[in-house]
């Protein structure tokens, strides 16, 4: 089949790459005309595990591509995805005008029936405001579905290849039976492709977003109440886990959700409620759990050290939002360390792939390691903030030569309680005792 997505950023990326890598010819179309030369001379512009080889391998044979031309990149194709940013405004409502804009654009240069499908993450009546936009200029028959994407980052890929479900929201026949066919080679597992109206649709995304931020959320208030009790939120994890209904996924206690959906889309579908005159009270809490997470771990460091940290030197470990990206969007990294800064430490940070991303917000600021030991040379002590598998089993001994004082303050709950009191540590973490060195 002959695809066009529009827009390369991640959702977009991911989903062209995904979709020639079955066979199809897909063409990517992006404005950003040093973005599209960079990605024909095979410079994929994000971190995502496998997608590099994915995008290679299909570029090579011919069944990837990419123009700045919307009209040229839409030429024979009888699907077209909308891939484009929707930031969110101050009230955390979603900005459409990318997705309108197109919208127009296509109404005027469509010259045959075609699909036109949301793939960006939009509120709910989206599909309708696009199919209006395109009607403006349209002289030819079109149908606008909605088809939300789950991808998570630092697994974007094998989600994209191995759905638990795709979720396609049209009430047009003659659209179920052609994204029928776009995504059989996807499911051929089992896994359902879940046709709705495209209103139920667009609310889906949000409200597994949404749910999924709670579940965090939820577990880091029972963390804070594991401080005060003297119980284990490791523990309390475990013996609620194991129960089928509540599953094991996004229980972990930490430092709070961060990246491009989670607080994007809470805020969003915050927003929508209040449009309809709706009090999403849950919604509330799980925004206010989220941003006062964050602060409640940086106070762990000041009621060591005290709120003046001039002539400290802080090492902190892991800048992206979660491990396997590169992506820093609302990462607690970056409140951690402008809280550091503003009480007058000293930052060495590593990453292992968002140090670049991190450099063009706090420039020589910050002094951005080589290695996550370059971090711990002259060092007071060491916070852990992403938990990258190559932070799980270090060089202990290492670590305690590299540091001025033995002391971890670990936002993801790393290490065990057991090791850092054997180790001799002062180690403080989320929901856990505390160790005394």
């Amino acid at each position: 089949m002959k695809i066009a997505v529009v827009g390369t950023g991640y959702v977009g990326l991911v989903t062209g790459t995904c979709f020639a890598e079955t066979g199809n010819h897909v063409t990517c179309i992006d404005i950003n005309e040093e973005k599209v030369q960079q990605l024909r001379n095979g410079i994929v512009p994000i971190f995502e595990p496998e997608l590099d080889l994915l995008f290679e391998r299909n570029v090579k044979h011919g069944r990837l591509s990419f123009t700045t031309s919307l009209q040229e990149g839409i030429e024979g194709a009888k699907v077209i995805f909308l891939a484009l940013p929707t930031p969110p405004g101050e009230d955390g409502s979603a900005d459409l005008k990318y997705v309108l804009g197109v919208g127009k654009q296509l109404g005027s240069i469509i010259n045959d029936y075609v699909i036109i499908i949301n793939k960006s993450t939009v509120p709910v009546g989206t599909a309708e405001k696009v199919k209006n936009a395109v009607a403006e200029n349209a002289k030819v028959e079109f149908d606008v579905i909605s088809n939300p994407e789950f991808l998570r980052e630092g697994v974007a890929v094998q989600d994209f290849l191995k759905p638990d479900r795709v979720v396609i929201g049209t009430t047009s026949e003659r659209a179920k039976k052609v994204m029928q066919e776009l995504y059989e080679p996807y499911v051929r597992q089992g896994n359902p492709i879940i046709f709705m109206d495209e209103k139920s649709a667009e609310l889906t995304k949000y409200a597994a977003n949404a749910f999924l931020a709670t579940k965090i959320s939820f577990m880091n208030e029972i963390a804070n109440l594991c401080e005060k009790t003297g119980a284990d939120v490791d523990m309390v994890r475990k013996g609620i886990g194991t129960d089928a209904r509540i599953g094991k996924q996004f229980l972990y206690a930490g430092i709070g959700y961060g990246g491009s959906c989670f607080p994007k889309d809470v805020q969003a579908l915050h927003f929508t409620s209040n449009e309809y005159n709706y009090k999403f009270s849950i919604l509330n809490a799980v925004m206010d759990v989220n941003a006062t997470q964050r602060k409640l771990f940086t106070d762990k460091i000041f009621a060591k050290y005290g709120t003046n940290l001039s002539g400290k030197t802080v090492a902190v470990w892991g800048l992206a939002f979660k491990p396997n990206t590169d992506d820093i969007r609302e990462a607690p990294a970056l409140y951690l360390i402008e809280e550091l800064l503003k009480a007058g430490a000293k930052v060495r940070a590593y990453d292992p792939e968002a140090i670049e991303n991190v450099k063009r917000i706090f420039g020589e600021k910050v002094y951005f390691a080589t290695d996550e030991y370059d971090a711990l040379s002259n060092s007071d002590f060491l916070v852990v903030v992403t938990e990258w598998n190559e932070f799980r089993s270090p060089d202990f001994d290492k670590i305690k030569s590299l540091l001025k004082e033995k002391v971890v303050f670990d936002g993801r709950n790393v290490y065990s309680l057991d090791q850092m009191k054997q180790l001799g540590f002062y180690y403080e973490s989320i929901g856990r005792n505390t160790v005394s060195a």
